[in-house]
């Protein structure tokens, strides 16, 4: 029978846990049960809190251009 895949998922998550302690793995199971029984609601833009979103009224056009006018190469070859 061919696994899933949450079940492999699941089955390496286990894995990888098994070594904790058995001091982690309450903590861990703790965390578990608190994300089941958290009803709050999820922010939509999660992302964007943790690596922040870039805003600009520039269309993606101006911003590249600007970036390779920017660009600055002073690399010196020494002759043969």
């Amino acid at each position: 029978m061919k696994a899933n895949s949450s079940t492999l998922l699941i089955d390496n998550f286990f894995n990888l846990i098994s070594s904790l302690s058995r001091e982690n793995k309450i903590k861990l199971i703790a965390k578990l049960s608190n994300s089941i029984v958290d009803n709050s609601p999820k922010d939509e833009n999660a992302v964007d809190q943790f690596f922040g979103a870039f805003k600009s009224e520039k269309s993606a056009e101006e911003i590249i251009n600007e970036i390779r006018e920017s660009r600055k190469f002073d690399r010196k070859l020494e002759a043969l």
